[in-house]
């Protein structure tokens, strides 16, 4: 049986903003021991490989050197007079009001993660900087000489932070970074699937002009939501134009109402585009309890989004495709949604059920509202597009 990547450098526990903030790292532990104990035979399907540290030629794949000098420097405890030139407050300490310590760093290993992941997911083997789980021999695992068909990043998809600014938690834009390395690899057209509960402004800017990356970005409302954009008439420029697709969803979109989108719109779109690989992003922050969203997505919707993309990648992309995963903000349920996500992607037999579902919507909430909205959509991409003329 060939394994599926995991890919993820305990370092990471560094990507913390600090105590009382939102987005702390033990996530990743919580997620770990969690999947491993549902799983008793989890090294049967997964290959666990401890990532590279992303070099500074890499960050500038996208980042500005100025914008990345400065994180170094204010991740070293320098006071910076200027700082929210460089990063908005939601990505400071809260206690401190200063960039965590360390937190550049701990960003670099993000990067180097998803990185790796492209290039398993491309070429089959890591680097020689990789560090191999036990039993892990890379260049034997092959599928149909291509290698692993699928990879995932544990703590990917940081799709706030632009060039020159950190915003909503992200210090470096590893989605972004990933698929450019991809692309500068000779890949010619990716997908890039955002599911994060918030739009990715910071993917989307990256790839607003660019016809070889479809983004399709499916979010709540950005009326009611940070970052405030992702609205169904942002379709990109130049050559981008009608290459970014934004499907915002209404508060407590259920179930039912995501797999409509997919139906109508994702799978005709990726079937029409034809990407060599699939990447997708996004936690556990759509759910119907999370906290800080509106959402209205169960646990049985978690697997369900990953069996869309299995399929998807199946269709479409020979089954490749990257999953970056890192979002989430109600701890108790965090473990269950990745491990649905992952279960759905994969087709692994997992026992998950929502801890609670005394206060989830029902299947049908938001799904007319939503068909409304894919019709105004395919009217906007119909010009752009065969599938919808």
């Amino acid at each position: 049986m060939v394994k599926t990547a995991l890919l993820y450098n305990p370092k990471i526990r560094e990507y913390s903003f600090g105590k009382g903030h939102p987005f702390t790292s033990e996530r990743f532990e919580i997620f770990l021991k969690f999947i491993k104990k549902k799983l008793p035979n989890f090294k049967s399907f997964f290959g666990e490989i401890t990532p590279p540290t992303a070099s500074s030629k890499d960050l500038e794949l996208f980042h500005a050197k100025e914008y990345i000098e400065i994180m170094v420097k204010a991740s070293k405890g320098t006071i910076l007079p200027n700082i929210f030139k460089y990063t908005t407050v939601d990505n400071l300490d809260p206690e401190t009001g200063y960039l965590p310590e360390g937190i550049e760093e701990a960003a670099r290993m993000v990067v180097g993660s998803s990185i790796l992941a492209g290039e398993l997911v491309l070429k089959g083997k890591p680097s020689t900087r990789a560090k191999l789980g036990a039993g892990l021999v890379p260049h034997r695992n092959k599928v149909s000489g291509t290698g692993f068909k699928k990879a995932i990043s544990l703590g990917g998809g940081l799709h706030h932070a632009k060039s020159e600014k950190g915003e909503g938690f992200c210090i470096y834009n590893d989605v972004v970074i990933c698929a450019k390395k991809l692309l500068k690899e000779g890949v010619n057209k990716i997908l890039i699937l955002d599911t994060d509960a918030h739009a990715g402004n910071g993917t989307s800017e990256a790839f607003w002009e660019d016809n070889r990356v479809l983004f399709i970005d499916i979010h709540q409302d950005p009326r009611t939501l940070y970052p405030g954009t992702g609205f169904l008439e942002e379709i990109g420029k130049g050559k981008g134009e009608g290459f970014t697709v934004n499907i915002p969803l209404p508060m407590g979109a259920s179930d039912d109402a995501y797999q409509y989108v997919f139906e109508k719109i994702i799978f005709p779109l990726a079937e029409e585009f034809r990407p060599e690989i699939i990447i997708r992003n996004g936690g556990s922050d759509p759910y119907f309890n999370d906290g800080l969203t509106n959402l209205g997505l169960t646990i049985d919707g978690f697997k369900m989004i990953g069996e869309n993309v299995r399929k998807l990648a199946d269709k479409v992309s020979q089954g490749k495709e990257v999953d970056l995963i890192a979002s989430g903000y109600n701890k108790e349920i965090l473990p269950f949604a990745w491990a649905a996500l992952i279960a759905g992607l994969l087709n692994l037999n997992i026992e998950l059920k929502d801890p609670d579902k005394s206060l989830a919507p029902s299947k049908k909430s938001g799904l007319e509202e939503t068909k409304e909205i894919v019709e105004e959509l395919k009217k906007i991409l119909r010009n752009y597009w065969r599938c919808f003329q």
